[in-house]
């Protein structure tokens, strides 16, 4: 009897790409975007919608392999979508909205775009993070096509101030972070995020100083010295108030409440019986360390969430020194935050009293699965971007090797479930084109180094006042 043929690598990564090719969405003609999974099971779901956080991944490696033109029509269609005008009435899309997702609707012959700003999501929830990711897509397609002057149209000069304006202007806090509701992220269930999650911080930061190189025609100034102003304060306060490692620990376990002026030391007002620490200081390697989940009033999320983590390497918000401390976390608590499947989207999981309360009862972010603990491949690409970034290879690379036994066997899976990432999601959607991009991303990054130029960011310098097109 013959045997059974094994799939090869070469036949792993030619298979994502043709899935890939297969989910390009067309809009009269012309490529916009990829759909969310190809999954015929997901018929009434919104997975024929493309998302603007799942076609970040797409969106880079198409600029690699000079696929200009689908970034090009995404970008252009989706600012289109923006609203431009304010509106009192109650729900309905704020000024500056970038939609979470799109579809083509074909009514009478005719084609048109029809766009979720969260009126049709599940818990009705404005995305804030699809304006930050909007802004860093096209960064990212200044700095591979060096076509500046795409960048410098009036009306995407429009669109970065509405989003600029959006961020920065009218708010009821005074940190320098983004007050921002629960699951308005790529945690888009409730999940105890609500106030000033780390994932939203990262991108923030890196989309002002990507519109900081973007906005560079006159008239502007009024914006630029805003962000200019935002930029070095919002660095200080992550790396200051969000950073945990055994020293910060100690201080923080002895921190005083009801502390107040000027000279307070605890200045969110911390309770130290809030926290676990005598199973996160056993957690905790020496010379380790992360940034945690939240910060804000009397709260300390300690919890570790993948996405903001890697964003903070990725984009500088995170010093050379955190940022090697967080890749050493890693490297130490491999099990825990990676297992057999790259990696876990938060640990550890909410259970118990503890996940009703957060969660709502959620029967999809159960303890160790989707949001509340499942592991996403998709982060892969932030895992190979962050370890390119501070010269620890070695993890990507074991880490895409792991992913390379599973993924093209289980069908391209949305999420996996269980502490070490060994159970295909309970309701995760077959050939998901991020898991498919976070697979070939991390591949195309990790053979070529200098790819991570198009969305990483070196240390903030704000006398740098070159144009994006001589970077």
């Amino acid at each position: 009897m013959e045997k059974e043929k094994l799939f090869t690598f070469d036949d792993i990564e030619k298979q994502a790409w043709e899935l890939l090719e297969n989910s390009i969405l067309y809009y009269q003609g012309r490529p916009v975007g990829t759909i969310a999974a190809r999954d015929l099971s997901s018929t009434g779901l919104n997975y024929d919608h493309c998302f603007v956080r799942d076609f970040v991944s797409s969106a880079i490696l198409f600029l690699i392999k000079g696929r200009y033109d689908i970034v090009q029509n995404f970008l252009e269609e989706t600012l289109k979508l923006q609203p431009t005008q304010n509106q009192l009435n109650a729900y309905t899309r704020g000024k500056g909205l970038i939609p979470a997702s799109f579809k083509v609707v074909v009514k009478d012959g005719q084609e048109t775009l029809e766009a979720d700003f969260g009126e049709q999501a599940i818990a009705r929830v404005t995305p804030v993070d699809s304006c930050l990711w909007w802004i860093i897509i096209l960064y990212a397609y200044v700095k591979a096509t060096k076509d500046i002057k795409f960048a410098l149209q009036p009306q995407f000069q429009q669109g970065i101030m509405l989003i600029m304006e959006l961020c920065l202007a009218t708010r009821f806090d005074m940190y320098p972070t983004l007050l921002v509701p629960d699951g308005s992220c790529m945690i888009h269930r409730r999940l105890g995020i609500y106030g000033y999650p780390l994932e939203i911080q990262s991108l923030f930061y890196a989309a002002l100083r990507a519109a900081r190189k973007l906005l560079i025609c006159a008239g502007n100034e009024e914006i630029v010295i805003g962000i200019n102003n935002r930029l070095p304060l919002l660095r200080e306060h992550i790396r200051n108030h969000y950073w945990i490692d055994i020293p910060r620990l100690n201080i923080i376990y002895h921190f005083k409440g009801e502390e107040y002026g000027q000279t307070a030391v605890n200045q969110f007002n911390i309770y130290a019986d809030s926290i676990s620490y005598i199973n996160l200081a056993l957690w905790l390697p020496k010379i380790g360390g992360y940034l945690a989940g939240n910060v804000g009033p009397s709260q300390l999320d300690t919890r570790f969430f993948a996405l903001g983590n890697l964003m903070a390497i990725i984009s500088s918000l995170a010093s050379d020194r955190q940022s090697q401390a967080i890749m050493n976390l890693i490297e130490e608590q491999w099990q825990d935050l990676v297992g057999e499947m790259p990696m876990k989207i938060c640990f550890p999981a909410v259970q118990k009293e503890e996940y009703r309360i957060f969660t709502g009862c959620d029967p999809k972010n159960i303890p160790w699965s989707y949001h509340n603990g499942g592991s996403w491949p998709v982060l892969l690409w932030f895992l190979t971007a962050a370890a390119q970034k501070t010269g620890r290879t070695s993890l990507a690379q074991k880490a895409i090797a792991l992913a390379e036994t599973r993924l093209s066997t289980d069908e391209w899976p949305e999420y996996y479930d269980g502490t070490r990432g060994l159970l295909i999601g309970k309701e995760a959607r077959r050939y998901q084109t991020w898991t498919i991009t976070g697979f070939l991303l991390a591949k195309e990054l990790s053979r070529n180094p200098e790819h991570l130029a198009l969305i990483s960011l070196g240390e903030l310098d704000l006398s740098d006042t070159s144009q994006v097109c001589e970077l």
